[in-house]
């Protein structure tokens, strides 16, 4: 897709660890034993795609994204994958590929169940589509930036920004084998123990906040962001231990 906000690549990474787990998961359901063609569609930063080339040490692998900024940083990493700068709603391969993969990248394209049919039909017969998504849309983390920004004066600068938003389990299973795919799909709620200083800030303001800051100009940006930082440790608080952030992810692996 094409945002229209720009992507922090160092920013994203502070918790890779945490956003890296999903991908992993997800991956080893995939089935594909040697595939010849492998793609990552929302590669962002490059760091996840490396591990299908290691996974997969005979394919060609290629990473697309349509953040030039994430592009930048992954082909900074000089691995064997390729990088392109693309919008996932009109990549289409020049010819099918063995196993296709979107890690949490599908959320930030309003009606992305109609893309379903399309990346299908861009994956071989006996290949592999795999996709996984947020599915914290209804959490603190989201609905604290969400009231906020429509709050005087942050409202008329945020009401038309990008938000992500997801399906459940369920309606990707249904969707997918409806197209004729043999499906798994599941849901996991991971308890993230977050440290330093207003982490849920620092994880959310790299991903599903960021439009919204970016709409504030400089002048909004500091009240906003310290209002939204103490409304955050007020419902995620520091037992002394970290700061405890449950994270739903919703799984996909369709086998064609």
């Amino acid at each position: 897709m094409t945002a229209t906000h720009a992507w922090d690549p160092d920013r994203y990474l502070t918790f890779a660890d945490e956003r890296g787990r999903p991908f992993v998961e997800l991956v080893n359901r995939i089935g594909a034993e040697a595939p010849n063609t492998v793609v990552d569609l929302g590669c962002g930063p490059g760091n996840l795609t490396e591990l299908l080339a290691q996974r997969w040490p005979a394919a060609r692998v290629e990473g697309f994204d349509s953040s030039p900024e994430m592009i930048e940083k992954a082909r900074a990493s000089e691995g064997r994958v390729s990088y392109h700068v693309a919008d996932l709603r009109e990549w289409r391969p020049s010819e099918p590929v063995d196993v296709l993969v979107s890690n949490a990248a599908l959320q930030w394209v309003p009606g992305h169940l109609d893309l379903l049919p399309g990346l299908v039909g861009s994956v071989k017969p006996g290949g592999w589509l795999a996709f996984q998504v947020p599915g914290n849309f209804d959490e603190p983390s989201h609905t604290i930036r969400r009231d906020l920004a429509a709050e005087a004066p942050y409202a008329a600068h945020t009401a038309n920004v990008d938000h992500p938003d997801a399906h459940d389990a369920a309606t990707y299973l249904e969707a997918l084998t409806a197209l004729g795919c043999e499906v798994d799909a599941w849901e996991t709620t991971y308890l993230h123990v977050l440290h330093g200083e207003d982490p849920v800030f620092t994880w959310v303001s790299s991903t599903g906040a960021r439009p919204t800051l970016q709409a504030l100009d400089a002048e909004l940006r500091p009240g906003f962001e310290a209002e939204f930082k103490r409304r955050l440790r007020d419902a995620y608080p520091d037992n002394g231990d970290g700061v405890v952030l449950p994270f739903r992810r919703v799984f996909a692996v369709a086998h064609l």
